[in-house]
């Protein structure tokens, strides 16, 4: 037990420096037809904890909005508000992007891909999106140990389609991989009966090749039991295969242990993985850009708008630091009411509201957020400094990336030209991201390594600039010399004095000065933070500079006496307490004592006896 109780004291830490370089985790891709519930099992399985990239404290808030009715007749599903989920939809084909988590069903934990439908007309279609779509797909088949096929049960699976998708499946699985056919959306047993349909549709199932279907209701948690027996039984033979002997609870404990105790130290440098967001509007270049910056095809790309709508995080390893890359839906209307859809908005519209809350989920738990413009503009849109201007105020740092150099076809309006007006544009709206570090690039021609060199740099400068500390010392000498040179107006015919200033957290910078007045000029504070940004070089982030008003006492003056309290001070206090003896028995302390003491009060002067 005890050993047990260290594992869990260990938390997120361990488990992600140890899974990660585990060679026998299972990786289970969720394929299926479309709308067949394969984001909703998604959801299911993903694993909170470990999945803190779309992990937020505020969206408990979120989780009270009411599920409301939509033109259509449809609604969304209460899987949908699960906060940091895969984006559930009824409309089929809404996921596009493959997506990855750790998933957890009891205590198997597992990598979880969620991919997008494929049928038939996916696999034959000669449609750019189409292929792409189908490439991702077979990605997550591909790396796979176990695929879990999923099918609507209401539906069946004797039809073309599901031929074409069988056969694809078989001609492309490698060696090892297993394939087990699942009937979803099973809810109850009100299809359990003698001559169901239902019943003769998975019996149609098992012609498929794939044996005989799980039988589970994602959206309500049955038989998930079934799917964890089967992971387990690939995992063993995965060990098997690979020579891994299997420990026993106790030894594993003792091992993991083991690894962290010999680690703690040795990893202790390298702390979380540093998080970036990728933002911007619509067509601007964001997946073109992760995926020049990863050097693959991660993510879906072309020149249709709204084609992300999943946040998509890919784990990359660049120069030694382990970084989370994000990829985000491009946000096209960016209002603070996101999060409450009305009955009038139409159906098909319900996914991107919902793709633009993830990508804002995506900013809120980021370490850096990098704002992709397009440079076709020249300008800055009234909603991309909305943006920005909610990536301040959020409290991360922001870096901007002018995407798509190549359009600018006047040779006297270079891309260093367009990256200075950014720069005065945001100082005059914003002067918070006043000298926000601008990189002019061309994601769609310019080769993986330059842009990594051009924009990595500055976005761990960035970084190292929003989670230093700054010692108290330095703190002070920076205050000295402000107020000698520009000394702080008097208040209500007081001087005002700081008596110091420390620094009482990072990620965002907060500032706490000490002072005599409880309020100050608002202009006498812009000039403090304006001369804090300059000085330590703050730029493209939020400073919070937080003034707390503490009473001038004078610490050598002596100290009053406590006087007592009551009518008649201390002396009467004492008096008051030796009668209470003498007539009830006790001296009365707290709220009941008081209240059984003038009862008693009252009857004893029924009864002539007391007389105080």
């Amino acid at each position: 037990y005890e050993k047990r109780k260290m594992l869990r004291s260990f938390g997120n830490s361990i488990s992600r420096r140890f899974f990660s370089t585990k060679t026998d985790d299972v990786v289970v891709s969720i394929l299926g037809a479309p709308n067949a519930g394969k984001s909703t099992l998604f959801n299911r399985l993903m694993d909170k904890a470990k999945s803190r990239t779309y992990r937020l404290s505020s969206d408990k808030k979120s989780m009270r909005i009411k599920r409301k009715h939509y033109t259509g007749g449809s609604k969304i599903s209460s899987q949908m508000l699960r906060a940091g989920g895969a984006i559930v939809s009824t409309i089929p084909g809404t996921t596009r992007d493959r997506r990855e988590c750790w998933g957890l069903i009891g205590s198997t934990s597992f990598r979880m891909v969620d991919t997008a439908g494929i049928d038939g007309y996916r696999i034959l279609s000669k449609d750019h999106l189409d292929k792409q779509i189908l490439r991702q797909t077979w990605e997550a088949a591909r790396k796979a140990d176990l695929i879990f096929l999923l099918m609507d049960a209401r539906i069946g699976v004797m039809s073309a389609d599901w031929m074409d998708t069988a056969q694809w499946l078989r001609r492309n699985a490698s060696k090892g991989q297993k394939v087990m056919l699942v009937a979803n959306k099973l809810e109850g047993d009100s299809w359990n009966y003698k001559g169901s349909p239902i019943l003769d549709t998975i019996l149609e199932a098992s012609r498929l090749g794939f044996g005989q279907p799980l039988l589970i209701s994602a959206i309500h948690g049955d038989g998930m039991a079934d799917l964890a027996l089967a992971i387990e039984e690939v995992k063993k033979e995965k060990q098997k295969r690979l020579g891994i002997q299997h420990l026993a609870d106790d030894e594993e404990v003792e091992s993991i242990a083991g690894i962290e105790k010999n680690e703690r130290y040795e990893n202790s440098h390298s702390g979380a993985p540093l998080k970036i967001a990728i933002l911007g509007r619509q067509n601007v270049g964001k997946s073109t850009l992760v995926n020049k910056l990863l050097g693959q095809e991660r993510v879906i790309s072309g020149p249709t708008p709204g084609l992300t709508r999943d946040a998509i995080e890919t784990e990359w390893n660049f120069d030694g630091k382990t970084i989370q890359l994000v990829d985000t839906a491009g946000i096209k209307k960016f209002t603070s009411g996101i999060n409450k859809l009305s009955p009038e908005d139409k159906e098909e519209d319900v996914p991107d509201e919902w793709a633009v809350r993830d990508a804002l989920r995506a900013m809120k738990v980021a370490d850096v957020a990098v704002m992709v413009l397009d440079a076709a503009t020249t300008k800055l849109l009234r909603h991309e400094l909305s943006i920005m201007d909610a990536v301040v105020k959020e409290g991360r740092a922001l870096v901007v990336v002018a995407n798509k150099q190549d359009l600018l076809i006047d040779n006297e309006y270079s891309s260093q030209d367009f990256a200075n007006s950014v720069s005065e544009h945001l100082e005059t709206r914003l002067p918070m991201l006043r000298q926000t570090p601008v990189v002019a690039i061309s994601g769609l021609y310019q080769s993986t390594d330059e842009l990594q060199s051009r924009i990595m740099p500055v976005v761990l400068d960035a970084y190292q600039r929003w989670n230093r500390t700054i010692s108290t010392g330095t703190l002070n000498r920076w205050l000295k010399e402000v107020v000698l040179g520009h000394p702080p107006p008097h208040q209500e015919g007081r001087p005002t004095k700081f008596k110091y200033i420390l620094q009482t957290k990072g990620r965002p910078p907060t500032f706490i000065i000490f002072t005599n007045q409880p309020k100050l000029p608002e202009p006498y504070v812009r000039f403090l933070m304006r001369n804090f940004q300059d000085t330590f070089e703050y730029f493209g982030m939020e400073i919070r500079l937080i003034l707390k008003y503490s009473r001038e006492d004078n610490p050598f003056a002596p100290k009053k006496k406590r006087s007592g309290s009551g009518l008649g001070g201390s002396k009467a206090r004492k008096k008051r307490g030796i009668q209470q003896l003498k007539s009830f028995g006790a001296i009365v302390k707290g709220r009941k004592m008081r209240s059984s003491l003038q009862k008693f009060k009252k009857q004893s002067r029924q009864k002539g006896i007391y007389k105080y």
